[in-house]
């Protein structure tokens, strides 16, 4: 861990105002490079564009919290005012690493800022590459939780529009007359996410919303092999399967009859012979010819990516997934029928049931295979999970050590978009709703007992999910972009 300090201000209040200067000053400067470059700057994985002020001096206190150096406004808004001044083509750019990287390994080498910083993009100036040659039309099949939160993200990095372009959304016709009116007010106000990041309004002659200035087409339809999407303009284009009816190829191919469709994603567990894909962790299964894929669970998304951390440093001899799950759209808020068992009763309940996430990980993690069971139980909470792993290791270990490398591994490892970190003893639940990772590792909550370990993970089982299809979508859709600093 880094310890690099700085000497404590005279006047806290006097060192606030600057400090919350420069982030302001930030913004339209970030805000021109994703606009007019498609460059999105970043502090330590936490994007920086359509963020506030507050929110990005959080980001930098992030930095101070799990690396043990505070990020300061005063070298990112250096290092930020460089980079506008440059011709820059389309890229990833984390300005909080490219400070830390310079200000405590390069400073001393006797190059300016400035130098650093146009050696570390060098290839960037002047590029014209764009992460993808057109931009990919994309269909959300299904408007529920997980389409309107996909929704939000497409929306939120159009950019310049130059990547991923929310075309439209199906949905069947509901009985209510201002059904339109409906589906948006429902992406305008989300009780567990909060009212949408900008503005939504409802053009009926065209059969569509317009949000942030993107226009979503509304199709009502009843199978998903009967539209013509090239009749609303959409061509190519991926559609995102959200509604979860049909889970294996045969059902899913029905999508491909449709005129315009390339490819397709289900976010559900994929059955049958369905690859199911983990961002981050086994992405590279994916092939240019693949036209269908799963994007897995939530919960399967959430448990991977520190099962292969651990099992990569440590060796996983066996062990048991428990999840506290928050209740879904398929549970009842008073007794009814359901099929599966026990959750026919209220959601209101402490709800007993399976979960096939433990199986599921040998689908994504084959040197798992056999070694892990899993159970869930269903709370009454809306949103936010937690995953329980008990695992016995290939050798033994402490709190501290396993700690710290998944604290390397969040921070520095290529699994960074899929773990977070957290050392404070204070959490709970609601702290993590709008999580982008797929899991939050809670250090604070570790038992080491020889070779037996629990960890506590949690995640966000809506919109850390979400991002988790997104990123799917983004490769599916051949967009790559370039991420500096590179890794050396």
């Amino acid at each position: 861990m880094n310890d690099r300090k700085r000497p404590r201000p005279d006047d806290y209040f006097r060192d606030w105002k600057e400090r919350e200067a420069l982030a302001e000053a930030m913004i339209p400067i970030v805000g021109r490079l994703a606009r007019e470059h498609s460059v999105k700057c970043y502090i330590y994985g936490r994007a920086m564009v359509n963020r506030s002020v507050l929110e990005i001096m959080k980001a930098h206190r992030y930095v101070r919290q799990v690396e043990g150096n505070e990020l300061s406004e005063f070298e990112t808004s250096r290092v930020l005012d460089i980079l506008s001044k440059l011709d820059l083509g389309p890229a990833h750019i984390d300005v909080g690493r490219l400070s830390v990287d310079y200000f405590d390994k390069h400073r001393g080498e006797g190059r300016s800022l400035e130098d650093y910083v146009r050696d570390e993009v060098a290839d960037l100036i002047g590029s014209t590459e764009k992460p993808v040659d057109e931009p990919v039309d994309v269909v959300l099949y299904g408007f529920g939780r997980i389409g309107r939160l996909m929704a939000r993200i497409l929306i939120d990095k159009t950019d310049g529009g130059d990547g991923l372009r929310l075309r439209a959304v199906v949905v069947r016709k509901g009985k209510a007359e201002n059904d339109l009116v409906k589906r948006a007010s429902l992406l305008r106000r989300d009780s567990v996410h909060g009212a949408f990041d900008g503005t939504i309004r409802v053009d009926e002659e065209r059969q569509s919303f317009v949000a942030n200035g993107n226009e979503v087409k509304v199709i009502y339809a009843d199978s998903p092999d009967s539209i013509d999407y090239t009749a609303y303009g959409i061509n190519n284009a991926i559609i995102v399967d959200n509604t979860g009816v049909w889970r294996d190829e045969e059902g899913l191919s029905q999508h491909l009859k449709s005129k315009g469709v390339a490819k397709v994603i289900l976010t559900a567990p994929g059955k049958g012979d369905l690859k199911n894909i983990v961002a981050g962790i086994n992405s590279d299964a994916i092939e240019p010819t693949d036209r269908i894929i799963s994007a897995a669970s939530c919960t399967t998304n959430a448990i991977v990516p520190p099962l292969k951390a651990i099992d990569d440093e440590f060796g996983i001899v066996t062990g048991h997934v428990e999840t506290v799950h928050a209740y879904t759209n398929d549970q009842n808020l008073i007794d009814n029928y359901h099929k599966a068992d026990r959750r026919g009763r209220s959601a209101l309940n402490m709800v007993l049931t399976e979960t096939g996430a433990a199986k599921a990980v040998a689908k994504v993690l084959p040197q798992l295979q056999g070694k892990l069971t899993g159970n869930a139980i269903r709370v009454p909470t809306p949103n936010v999970s937690m995953a329980i792993l008990n695992l016995t290791l290939g050798r033994e270990t402490t709190v501290e050590e396993l700690n710290e490398y998944m604290r390397g591994v969040a921070l520095h490892s290529e699994m960074r978009k899929q773990i977070d970190y957290s050392n404070s003893p204070e959490v709970v639940s609601s702290d993590f709703v709008g999580s982008r990772t797929a899991c939050v590792y809670d250090a604070q909550a570790t038992i080491v007992n020889g070779s037996h370990v629990v960890v506590y993970l949690w995640y966000d089982n809506e919109f850390g999910y979400s991002c988790q299809v997104h990123r799917i979508l983004e490769q599916m859709a051949g967009i790559d972009y370039r991420v500096y600093p590179k890794e050396h």
